[in-house]
């Protein structure tokens, strides 16, 4: 649950979501849920000249189980707040 409800406060920003099939997605993220399903709007993906046929896709829907990485914006990322977080859940509280 610390990923899900890290990531529930990066909505409206831009991610990068990096998928298993090599496929790279840059968009605004507009969702998630607890198994990580994203749904992203505004997107482009990364390497146009490998994935052509991704150049009309504007919103998309990702199931998280496809997922590899995803890259959160550099000022998205409040260090101290996930090792607050990490420890409180590494305690069980």
């Amino acid at each position: 649950m610390l990923f899900f409800s890290y990531f529930k406060d990066l909505v409206g920003r831009e991610v990068t979501v990096e998928l298993k099939n090599d496929l790279a997605i840059r968009g605004t993220l507009h969702s998630v849920d607890q198994y990580l399903n994203i749904k992203l709007e505004n997107t482009r993906v990364v390497d146009q000249e490998k994935f052509p046929h991704m150049l009309s896709v504007r919103n998309c829907f990702i199931r998280g189980s496809v997922v590899r990485y995803v890259q959160l914006p550099p000022e998205g990322v409040d260090i101290e707040l996930l090792h607050d977080a990490t420890r409180r859940e590494a305690r069980g509280g």
